[in-house]
């Protein structure tokens, strides 16, 4: 097992203080590899034996092994978009290009199911549907995932916002969050600042924050109340894509679900209202 899927697998097991060794470690791999395990915690502010016993609770017999663990795994590895194309590559000569790409996403969709915990993903729900106003946040690669989830979930509840860092005053639109708002924030590797600050300034006006992310060590952790890890085998965007979309589909298929005499109303007046101007009819082939 991959040392990022060990530490995943132990995390909600860690003490508050093996969870802040566990994020330095994934995040300095370098540092770890060539420092003591004494050095390690005067860098992050726990003892020694806090640093031992984070590697014991992952199963490994001490701090070389895991020394060892990281320049086997971690400091060899390509690039992401590397790693993506290698991945694509090993394909090509297999028959059915496209169908064999597909499948790969399909998998990290199963991953995925097995990573989100029901009973968050419920809270989540009620949260998105009972809240007065929903922010959508997503920036550079993230950005059309929150569009898309922005124009979605805005079909099936009212007042859905999608924040626009270059088209508006964000600390004023933070400024109007309350209790009764929730921000939805996806934030991928490689981690944008501004994503974190965003959520950290929600969550100190008492927004309720849903993290969308790749890593339940990912930095947003900190600053949100409940949190979906999305698998993302090369830590990219790319190949979390499909696994990203099928589950905001399953947010936005949640809240119509468990709004659904608002949800009809809404689409009621929809229908109601005359767009002949907007939409043209198709015409079937003879």
């Amino acid at each position: 097992m991959k040392l990022k899927e060990l530490v995943q697998a132990h995390f909600h097991k860690l003490s508050k203080s093996q969870k802040l060794v566990a994020a330095y470690v994934l995040d300095h791999p370098r540092n770890v590899a060539v420092s003591s395990a004494q050095e390690i915690g005067l860098m992050i502010g726990v003892s020694e034996t806090t640093v031992i016993r984070f590697c014991y609770s992952l199963g490994l017999s001490g701090y070389s092994e895991l020394q060892k663990t990281i320049r086997e795994q971690l400091l060899f590895q390509e690039s992401s978009l590397h790693t993506y194309q290698q991945s694509k590559l090993e394909l090509e000569q297999a028959p059915h290009f496209y169908e064999q790409v597909m499948e790969q996403d399909c998998r990290t969709i199963s991953e995925t199911i097995k990573q989100i915990n029901e009973t968050d993903y419920e809270t989540a729900i009620t949260h998105l549907s009972k809240a007065e106003t929903v922010y959508i946040l997503g920036l550079r690669s993230s950005y059309a995932a929150a569009n898309w989830l922005t124009y979605t979930l805005g079909l099936v509840r009212h007042d859905v916002r999608l924040i626009r860092i270059e088209a508006e005053d964000v600390i004023r639109t933070i400024s109007t969050m309350n209790d009764q708002s929730v921000l939805v924030a996806i934030s991928f590797h490689r981690y944008l600042k501004e994503t974190i600050r965003i959520a950290e300034l929600a969550s100190d006006q008492q927004a309720y924050v849903i993290a969308i992310t790749d890593s339940l060590l990912a930095p947003i952790q900190a600053h949100s109340d409940v949190l979906f890890p999305i698998h993302s085998p090369n830590k990219s965007t790319l190949d979390a894509t499909t696994a990203l979309f099928s589950f905001m589909n399953a947010m936005v298929a949640g809240v119509s679900v468990k709004e659904k005499d608002n949800f009809e109303k809404r689409q009621e007046t929809y229908q109601s209202l005359k767009s002949d101007f907007l939409f043209v009819e198709g015409t079937e082939k003879q």
